[in-house]
């Protein structure tokens, strides 16, 4: 029994570090868009995220109820798989931060679970009907939805603003994004923090702590809320750059119709009880603000790689599970070598990250962490390249050239007294 306390402790020590690094990892979603456009101050902007995404963590159970009730069978569950299911979404986690790609949290911790449950005890421990409706489905039609709905929006921004006065519109803007974002931030914690009280509350079922079919109870939310809340405010930088530059360049109309938009799609699934990936949710809405802008283009070679790292999370994450639940069933020497790998891993990426640091006081820069500018993309070039730009608005290398009058004759002479001699 004391052998099985530990193990379980271990469990959820785990899962709370996979939500811390949720946290910081989907910082992002709520607050790229307003950093980059100067609504709020980084430091400012994650921890008025974190104290949201911790209140947003008692809103709701219905997401954690689909993890810890719905995606696989509890019976037959050993906290040994657990913990190699976190083993799997941690370290993808962590990768993706590392390169700076938005990829889904949620889907990495889906994809350890659905590995480590088919590697302990078969393909028919996944509720493969679950899974399609409340996991894959959601994750295809929230970019979509989501992308749509911020393009029209900022479409009616544009349209209903273009009377307003410029400066008091803009600020107006800002200040309705900085609520948005916090909306987003609530939505994001009745999402995203669940999961982990999924987790942690199929642990205890497993470890016959509590009853199977239980609520979270009261600690597991209060600690996957701080853990969470936490994580947001360190802020992921490296992430929040790709997000707010990185895709499209936002001014506050349509940093406030992609905050709206992406906290209304969000909203709704935890209310149904959807898995939703909060990544997949904002990536759509800012590209679809970023098209809705006349003259605004996306930069698809960003949104390319972001596409295939959502397309590698599942596999990739379950694949880690999996191998870390195999080296587990040795015993409780394979549990401590997967944690030993877990911590030695999780301490490489970090010190790699620090040779090239992003933070708050260059978060918002227009280069990458190697000091260059990524450019700008076949598919955005040309869209550039045959969009008139907003009104009032002057290219900044625009020059003209107006020919001299016939029988003219011009030199090239700086100090001449004037562009064109007379004959």
């Amino acid at each position: 029994m004391e052998n099985f306390s530990l193990i379980l402790a271990i469990v959820v020590v785990t899962a709370l570090a996979f939500d811390f690094t949720n946290g910081f990892h989907d910082t992002a979603n709520a607050m790229a868009t307003t950093i980059s456009t100067g609504a709020l101050k980084p430091k400012v902007a994650v921890a008025m995220s974190a104290a949201l995404n911790l209140v947003g963590a008692f809103l709701s159970v219905e997401v954690a109820n689909t993890i810890s009730k719905g995606l696989v069978d509890e019976t037959g569950i050993r906290p040994e798989v657990i913990f190699a299911a976190l083993v799997g979404a941690i370290l993808w986690n962590l990768v993706t931060w590392l390169v700076g790609l938005p990829s889904s949290s949620s889907h990495a911790l889906m994809g350890g679970l659905i590995g480590a449950t088919i590697a302990s005890a078969g393909m028919g421990a996944v509720h493969g009907d679950v899974l399609v409706t409340k996991v894959l489905l959601p994750a295809i039609a929230a970019p979509i939805v989501a992308g749509v709905a911020a393009m029209l929006a900022t479409r009616l921004s544009y349209t209903l603003g273009r009377k307003a006065d410029g400066k008091a519109a803009e600020k107006g803007y800002r200040v309705g994004q900085i609520a948005s974002a916090g909306l987003v931030s609530l939505a994001h914690g009745t999402n995203d923090a669940q999961k982990t009280m999924g987790i942690i509350t199929l642990a205890l079922v497993a470890g016959g702590v509590v009853a199977p079919d239980s609520d979270p109870p009261t600690w597991v939310i209060l600690s996957a809320g701080l853990a969470i809340a936490l994580g947001t405010y360190l802020g992921g930088w490296r992430i929040i750059r790709t997000m707010g530059k990185g895709l499209t360049d936002l001014q506050p109309q349509q940093g406030f119709a992609a905050q709206t938009s992406a906290a209304t799609v969000i909203l709704a699934s935890s209310h149904l009880g959807f898995s939703l990936s909060t990544t997949h949710s904002v990536s759509g809405s800012v590209m679809g603000a970023g098209l809705g802008r006349k003259g605004g283009v996306v930069r698809w070679s960003t949104a390319t790689r972001m596409f295939v790292a959502w397309g590698l999370t599942l596999p990739a994450a379950a694949l880690v599970g999996a191998l870390a639940e195999y080296v587990t069933g040795i015993g409780d020497f394979g549990t401590a070598l997967v944690a030993v790998f877990l911590i030695a891993s999780s301490a490489a990426i970090w010190k790699i990250s620090r040779r090239e640091v992003v933070d708050h006081t260059n978060v918002v820069s227009e280069t990458d962490v190697t000091g260059t500018v990524e450019p700008a993309g076949v598919v955005t070039a040309a869209i550039a390249a045959v969009t008139p730009p907003l009104p009032g608005v002057v290219a900044e290398d625009l020059t003209a050239t107006i020919p001299a009058p016939a029988g003219t004759v011009t030199t090239a002479d700086p100090a001449a007294p004037s562009a064109a001699t007379t004959v």
